[in-house]
């Protein structure tokens, strides 16, 4: 162990600090709703002493599930930081929802850290390890993010520890089952007047001591005969899978003949494969009982944390420079580089204003100096966005612990830190040198598909919307504002019912807008099916001057796509040629207001051939009224189709789920274009889906595959509507009207 520069927090209310990048790791905590992560993120840090005991609220120590929003549903949905100290080493643990609502809190989480600690419930079944974590895992192997494994809630009724392991190694181990094993074995104490046995210990499968944690302490304890013959056996299969994991080649052989390898040449492999992200251990883990400080395996997770966990250094990301096809390149994880920072999250405290949770990933973050700000780059040109290309001055740093702000001097290269004062910042913009400004992708985020129609509530809160909407969204990237020009709505699009519910929660609570849910409307259109005249009259008489217009048109459909063609055979001068385009505007006037149902009328031909005028009461208006009418009366006349638009629908959803989502598919009106398997007992379901089906889809597909299936969807034309739905909604529409 080299030797460490940091200093450990306590109760005192000081800040963990760290000067290197190889004193840092960051570790964010991910799994399945109700497994344990945030209680296992308090126990660790009263087992390191940043707390006095888990769950405290008092003075505002609680460290997650702090918000208003967490404590009113009884749920984390937003990421924390709890910095602690072990080792010699500052530890950011990273706590994230479970809820897949908040999977943009999650992938916030993962790049703000460089290893992943899944959190698993030993009495949760194979649903521990369902397609959610299953998905995640995969995607944390993409990018070589090393991970680790803890099963909690041992103590459950239903909990089984051989089971869980089993199921992790089969579907994590992505047929390499000696890649995912466990490093201990629970100890059980004397059953209890209900029969159930205790966890009151672990056997460490190396060092082939047992730890006994009955007494609320770690205390090591000599194995018993019958321990003696569980550790002979699982530890075999352990050393074999740090040894086919390990740069050794000679070392298989060695073991094979015999050889007794000794804990100096298996611990280094060990934490060299942890590091690579070749080796993932399972560990076990439970809260302190009351009154106590050690919980149950708490040493041996911060002991992986900092021996076999990679520094920041080992976690390179890459940024690129200003200009059209500047290419990504490595930054170097060294605090005496050029500045390179990103902004993790973005939240409105109400007493310091805006505070910006930030990654450094290179150079040094110090309190006011002034920084440059880049923002996010659609499409991937290179340039950035106007709004977010700033020099800004940088506010007061500090350490998040909970609902706290501990103050620091500075953040080094491999450091999470918040920042006040960053007006122009959100979440994912690049922090860099003014004068040498870099540009971080931002990481991949989920589309949201619920889409939730909103208005404001009151005068005053319509004063308020727009702003209050704005600070909405640059807090939460996974929440899209749409203003439909079509429609004429407002649309927040969500990814599910608690993340809306969570997002009208926040501007209620804390940007002061009260807004009102409103059926969300898809852009319908019209169009001819048939071909059909019309005659427009406008002749009035008012004593004064009067209005005389008369045109006849002829209407025909279109291809898809033609919008409204205006074509002028008008022989003899019947309309004077000053007023075909005021006949022209009329037309498309009412094209636009709909000629059945209110929708836009489009894709149709109309040819004016005859009218008549009056050489004192013919005028401008007069002919676009004329022009309007005679629309009017050709749709009479005609066969007309109500067009929906059709969304192309990818469906990604494990094997067992196939039929059932086929199924749902067909009784939304969609038609299946083909089926493609792909890795991890997956398939892609192409389809063709009206879009006033798939409002809820987001909501249905979760319940229908158990949340283990996803969906994209993008438009692809309008087509008509069936018949007796047409009719309904214009029925509808004439009722409204």
């Amino acid at each position: 162990m080299v030797e460490r520069a940091s200093t450990p927090a306590g109760p005192n209310g000081k800040a963990v600090t760290a000067d290197r990048p190889e004193d840092i790791r960051n570790v964010v905590l991910v799994g399945h709703p109700g497994s344990g992560k945030t209680t296992l993120v308090e126990a660790l840090a009263v087992a390191t002493g940043a707390l006095t005991r888990a769950g405290r609220v008092e003075d505002g120590t609680c460290v997650s599930d702090y918000d208003d929003i967490e404590q009113r549903q009884h749920r984390s949905v937003q990421l924390s930081v709890v910095p602690v100290a072990w080792d010699g080493i500052k530890v950011n643990l990273v706590d994230t929802p479970g809820y897949a609502d908040f999977v943009g809190e999650l992938r916030a989480g993962l790049r703000a850290a460089d290893a992943a600690l899944f959190i698993i419930s030993a009495a949760a079944g194979a649903d521990g390890v369902g397609g959610p974590t299953l998905a995640l895992w995969e995607e944390c192997a993409s990018v070589g993010m090393p991970r680790a494994l803890v099963i909690t809630h041992l103590d459950a009724a239903r909990a089984d520890f051989d089971d869980m392991a089993r199921t992790c190694r089969e579907l994590l181990g992505g047929g390499a089952t000696e890649s995912v094993l466990p490093l201990h074995l629970p100890v059980y104490g004397p059953a209890g007047a209900d029969g159930h046995r205790p966890v009151t210990g672990l056997i460490d499968l190396l060092t082939q001591q047992v730890f006994d944690y009955s007494a609320g302490e770690h205390t090591r304890t000599e194995a018993t005969p019958e321990q003696a013959a569980l550790i002979e056996q699982a530890r075999g299969q352990l050393i074999e899978g740090i040894i086919a994991e390990s740069e050794d080649e000679t070392l298989m052989n060695r073991y094979l003949e015999g050889e007794d390898i000794d804990l100096d040449t298996l611990v280094p492999d060990l934490e060299r494969a942890v590091a690579r992200g070749t080796f993932h251990p399972i560990l076990l883990a439970a809260p302190p009982p009351e009154g106590a400080r050690e919980g149950l395996g708490m040493v041996e997770v911060l002991d992986l944390i900092t021996r076999g966990f990679p520094t920041p250094a080992e976690h390179p990301v890459a940024a690129a420079r200003p200009g059209k096809g500047s290419a990504p390149t490595p930054l170097a994880c060294d605090p005496a580089a050029p500045l390179a920072a990103e902004v993790i999250r973005t939240t409105s405290d109400p007493y310091v204003g805006k505070l910006s949770l930030v990654r450094v990933f290179a150079g040094t973050l110090r309190p006011d100096e002034t920084v440059h700000v880049w923002g996010h780059t659609p499409g991937g040109n290179g340039e950035p966005e106007p709004d977010h290309d700033a020099d800004e001055r940088v506010g007061a740093i500090s350490a998040p612990f909970g609902r706290q702000q501990r103050p620091v001097g500075e953040a080094v290269a491999g450091d999470i830190a918040c920042v006040t004062k960053l007006g122009h910042a959100e979440t994912g913009d690049t922090l860099s040198q003014k004068d040498s400004p870099l540009l971080i992708e931002p990481w991949p985020m989920p589309e949201p598909l619920l889409p939730v129609a909103v208005q404001a509530h009151s005068k005053a809160d319509e004063d308020k919307l727009s702003q209050g909407l704005a600070r909405l969204v640059a807090e939460d990237p996974a929440v899209h504002l749409e203003q439909n020009g079509r429609t004429h709505q407002l649309v927040l699009w969500c990814l599910g019912e608690a993340h809306r519910d969570v997002a009208l929660e926040r501007l209620r609570s804390r940007f002061g807008v009260q807004v009102d849910l409103v059926d969300h409307q898809v852009a319908l259109r019209e169009t001819f099916a048939s071909g059909a005249t019309g005659r427009g009259r406008h002749v009035k008489q008012s004593g004064g001057h009067g209005q005389y217009a008369i045109c006849e048109i002829e209407v025909d459909p279109l291809p898809e796509g033609s919008g409204i063609e205006f074509v002028d055979k008008v022989v003899g001068g019947v309309v004077p040629r000053q007023f075909i385009s005021s006949v022209e505007k009329g037309v498309r006037a009412q094209a636009a207001r709909g000629v059945a149902a209110g929708y836009p009328l489009v894709d149709v031909r109309v040819t004016l051939f005859d009218g008549k005028a009056h050489s004192v009461d013919s005028s401008d208006a007069a002919f676009q009224t004329a022009g309007a009418l005679a629309l009017r009366e050709a749709a009479t006349a005609a066969r007309l189709n109500l067009l929906e638009p059709i969304a192309e629908v990818n469906v990604t959803v494990p094997d067992d789920h196939v039929g059932t989502v086929l199924s749902d598919l067909s009784s939304r009106r969609g038609r299946v274009l083909g089926t493609e398997p792909i890795s991890g007992a997956r398939t892609v379901i192409r389809a063709e889906v009206p879009e006033l089906e798939l409002d809820r889809y987001a909501i249905d597909l979760r319940s229908l595959a158990h949340g283990a299936a996803q969906f994209t969807r993008s438009y692809a034309r309008h087509e008509a509507m069936p018949g007796q739905l047409a009719d309904s909604i214009r029925n509808r529409a004439h009722v409204s009207t």
